[in-house]
């Protein structure tokens, strides 16, 4: 079995947790709030989250959720690989 690389994991969970949130920033950007609502409440099943959609999110709050939400990929990423690798160890040594 094969052990993944933990920087690596680490850099594809964040990069893509960090695209998906500019993702979403653009869709409230471009949609408004009636299009956020309408594919929110799509992505969810009928979850209606038009009481919690807030349009009027400053830069410097929206710059703050990206480098936290970076973070958190990275961490969970990192985690994940390292997990799979104790795996990929122990798994080679009982073979």
């Amino acid at each position: 079995m094969e052990t993944m690389n933990v920087k690596r994991a680490g850099m594809a969970f964040g990069f893509t947790g960090a695209l998906l949130y500019v993702g979403c920033a653009l869709v409230m950007l471009i949609g408004g709030g009636t299009g956020t609502v309408k594919l929110f409440n799509s992505l969810l099943h009928g979850l209606d989250v038009s009481g919690i959609v807030r349009m009027g999110v400053p830069l410097g709050e929206s710059l703050v959720g990206l480098v936290a939400t970076f973070l958190l990929g990275w961490l969970a990423g990192m985690c994940i690989a390292w997990v799979y690798n104790m795996g990929a160890t122990k798994a080679g040594r009982a073979a």
